[in-house]
């Protein structure tokens, strides 16, 4: 499950090669936006099942909770989401959550 969240293409396929946008591009591109939206549901939905299942491995997590909760807050509330917030994760903390999954491959903690 670990490597759903690291199935993080979401990360690459958010801010690498061919997907690398500027701000302007991806608030104008409903395409993008539904992508990576769809992104970052998959990483909120495996982390709460991680929680569930082996809720150990998420001690070596920054910020689970918050990526559960952002998943939430997607899922069931679209329209409340806007455009600069999502943005602001990809750039600011995408690395951080690829760091805590590499970290935790490492460690084999699966």
């Amino acid at each position: 499950m670990i490597t759903s969240v690291c199935g993080l293409p979401a990360k690459h396929g958010m801010k690498s090669g061919k997907y690398q946008q500027a701000y302007n591009d991806y608030a104008s591109d409903e395409l993008l936006r539904s992508g990576v939206e769809r992104k970052f549901e998959i990483i909120g939905e495996a982390l709460n099942r991680i929680q569930k299942d082996s809720p150990a491995i998420l001690n070596h997590m920054r910020d689970y909770r918050d990526i559960i909760s952002f998943r939430n807050i997607l899922a069931h509330g679209y329209d409340s989401v806007e455009d600069q917030i999502a943005w602001e994760i990809i750039e600011e903390d995408m690395d951080r959550l690829q760091e805590d999954v590499n970290a935790i491959l490492k460690k084999s903690l699966l």
